[in-house]
């Protein structure tokens, strides 16, 4: 999903939606929410690269910390993070337990990424971060300065973002105090995160697309989101299939645009887990007797496929309480 996560400077404002911004030609750009963290599934397409599940079981940024440490430092840090999955420590390793590791660890970041930036923004050291205290760090000098930004027209200016930066700070603000706790900051900066700020990414994704303003994404719209015609010659063969998933699978009620529902279930699909996709995936890879279940000798012969020969930081993880990952 980054999607909807910030860059924490002047521009910050800018970048909540620079995911949004116009693509060269021919590229293609992703809109649907996927796990925090986790990029394509390309690993599990060629059996040579374990990347996906690398990045899966362990986080994106300590997975490239691997190529630090040997195959026998990564298999006795493995050995320590499967005592760690086994809940129940019954000496197994289910599909369930798989699932709530990797979802931690990929909610990790989210959190992690909050702490580095709070200091920024809590300018007055209370442990919370008021709206004003926001407004000031990131639109400063576009309050100070505003005639220097009278002429802008772009869909993502800061006299646009300033309202919808409030709006979803209101959202976030849950007792209505406009001040922001960590978990309700989170929020804010990380709304696909929460299921009381899906409305606001919902609406933030409308307003993005919908350049006639009808309150619609109709097809031209979708299309236009994700590929700039701007050589006048024929659609590459993805954009044409574009259309044809607009049509059979994103225009629900067949009215020839998608509406605030539709768009939910486009970017938000309920009918996929990743992290239960990846859990499954790691289970039928390495169940030598295909008990459905793991046991650590088990998960190490295949060692290679949970951390191969990169490596990650994981002695400060094992040093936290469990409730923290």
């Amino acid at each position: 999903m980054a999607r909807f996560s910030f860059s924490f400077s002047l521009v910050c404002a800018v970048l909540l939606g620079a995911f949004l911004v116009s693509t060269k030609p021919m590229l293609r750009k992703e809109r649907v929410l996927r796990d925090p963290e986790l990029s394509s599934r390309q690993a599990h397409e060629d059996n040579k690269s374990y990347q996906y599940d690398h990045e899966a079981f362990l986080g994106k940024d300590e997975a490239k910390t691997f190529d630090q440490l040997t195959p026998e430092e990564s298999r006795d840090r493995l050995s320590k993070i499967v005592d760690r999955i086994d809940g129940d420590a019954d000496g197994y390793i289910t599909t369930d337990e798989l699932n709530a590791w990797i979802k931690r660890v990929q909610k990790r970041y989210v959190y992690e990424n909050v702490a580095k930036v709070w200091v920024d923004y809590d300018l007055n050291k209370d442990n919370k971060i008021s709206w004003d205290e926001y407004k000031q760090a990131t639109y400063g000098y576009y309050l100070a300065n505003p005639e220097e930004f009278e002429d802008a027209t772009d869909k993502f200016s800061f006299k646009k973002m300033l309202p919808r930066d409030e709006r979803r700070f209101k959202a976030a603000d849950l007792n209505g105090d406009l001040a922001a706790d960590r978990e309700e900051f989170t929020s804010f900066l990380h709304p696909e995160e929460f299921e009381h700020m899906k409305s606001i990414v919902v609406l933030e994704t409308l307003e993005d697309i919908d350049n006639n303003g009808d309150g619609h994404v109709d097809e031209d719209e979708y299309i236009a989101d994700m590929f700039a015609h701007e050589d006048g010659g024929p659609e590459p063969d993805w954009v044409r299939t574009e259309r044809e998933q607009f049509s059979d699978f994103r225009d629900l009620n067949k009215d020839g645009k998608m509406d605030q529902d539709e768009i939910r279930q486009w970017i938000m699909p309920q009918d996929y887990d990743h992290a239960q996709a990846e859990a499954r995936h790691l289970v039928y890879e390495s169940d030598q007797d295909k008990d459905q279940k793991l046991t650590k000798q088990e998960i190490l012969d295949n060692w290679n496929m949970f951390v191969g020969s990169q490596a990650t930081n994981y002695g400060e993880d094992l040093t936290r309480n469990h409730d923290e990952l």
